[in-house]
């Protein structure tokens, strides 16, 4: 398995976005903790992008993005800068895009949407055996992916602003042509001829366009999920990629054991997917089993019994659960930015953000309620 993950450059002092990637990464380089090739750019100049090599086991995934966002974490401060894990901006400013073909492209394709792309996600590769295997834990996985929306939700604010959402990262990527949950498949063929009548229509320019929260990686022998916000800590960041990675070799187990793919219908899965972005844990999720509204630590525990005999077989039971239990106590990362909004304002707010920073227990009360600014 793999993680990508993305981070906002903020000023040091007022938090807007800085297109400062070039700065960043020349002071990158000078840093001993990186390699070649682990500090990439994206799509705006206000974004980097770090990629862990792959990794057999979670206590790998922890130290590598712990150290990836150490290094960058200095590399940003010597530019006047500041890295931030959250899954949207706090504050909106005029960034460019970075100045490759591919990029200027979209750019002119979908214009302001582009500008507005100041969006941060963490992506998890799970190796599959072959293509095969991928579509068959996609049909399996992608029930489960507002579940994992709503327990990565980290993007409660926009442009100085409360959204009201838990994810508003969700909502904002789910405005590119192809996004959201994923259709189900009828196996490898039928997802080439699919996708590829999608690259016909020419509404989409390139199979890296297709940004359903689950797809298999054009790249690796692997399946991608995409549907989570950039986490606050690494080990927050563990936690999820530990479930993911249950997830999908849950649904390989399922696949290979003869049992049919659960019957999500896309209607169904788009409205949870929403209602998973707005609430994020606080309130009621859309059971992915048994269909209606359920509270969300209730179907968080549906999601590790289904998940638990993977969870065991790689000893990892213990670190998950404890993980889940500390978003379910002290809150996630959209909780955990609400509280520090409230008590003390932006100053709070982006001293959370640093990478890798922590925060105090979510107080009795504190969630989904609060529309506060940032003033």
């Amino acid at each position: 398995m793999g993680v990508e993950e993305e981070y906002l450059l903020l000023d040091a002092d007022s938090g807007f976005p800085v297109s400062r990637w070039e700065e960043v990464r020349a002071a990158a380089a000078r840093q001993p903790a990186l390699t070649g090739g682990e500090v990439e750019r994206e799509l705006l100049q206000a974004q980097v992008e770090i990629a862990t090599p792959v990794c057999g086991s979670l206590d790998e995934i922890g130290g590598h993005l712990r150290r990836l966002r150490g290094a960058l974490r200095i590399a940003a401060a010597e530019t006047g800068c500041r890295i931030a894990a959250c899954g949207a901006a706090p504050f909106l400013g005029p960034v460019p895009v970075t100045d490759k073909p591919r990029y200027r492209t979209m750019l002119d394709d979908a214009a302001r949407l582009v500008d507005e792309q100041m969006i941060n996600g963490m992506h998890v590769h799970v190796a599959v055996p072959d293509r095969r295997g991928a579509i068959a834990a996609l049909n399996r996985v992608r029930p489960w992916l507002p579940v994992l929306v709503a327990t990565a939700a980290n993007s409660p604010y926009w442009d100085g602003a409360g959204t009201g959402f838990a994810s508003w990262r969700t909502v904002v990527f789910g405005r590119w042509p192809v996004s959201g949950p994923p259709p189900d498949f009828d196996g490898p063929q039928d997802y080439d001829r699919r996708t590829a009548e999608l690259l016909r229509t020419g509404v989409i320019r390139d199979r890296a366009q297709i940004y359903w929260q689950a797809r298999p990686s054009e790249r690796y022998p692997t399946l991608e999920i995409r549907a989570l916000d950039v986490q606050l800590l690494p080990e927050d960041a563990v936690t999820l990629a530990g479930i993911v990675r249950a997830l999908v070799t849950t649904a390989l187990s399922e696949a290979e054991s003869g049992g049919t793919a659960p019957h999500a219908p896309a209607e169904l899965l788009t409205a949870a997917n929403w209602r998973a972005a707005r609430h994020g844990l606080n309130g009621d999720l859309v059971d992915p089993v048994a269909g209606g509204l359920r509270p969300a630590a209730e179907v968080v525990a549906s999601l590790m019994e289904h998940i638990e005999p993977a969870l065991k077989r790689t000893d990892d039971l213990d670190r998950v659960s404890d993980g889940v239990d500390r978003f379910l106590r002290d809150g996630t990362g959209e909780q955990r930015q609400r509280r520090a909004v409230e008590a003390g304002g932006t100053e709070a707010l982006l001293d959370l953000l640093g990478a890798g920073g922590g925060g105090l227990a979510l107080p009795p009360g504190a969630g989904a309620g609060a529309e506060s600014g940032l003033g």
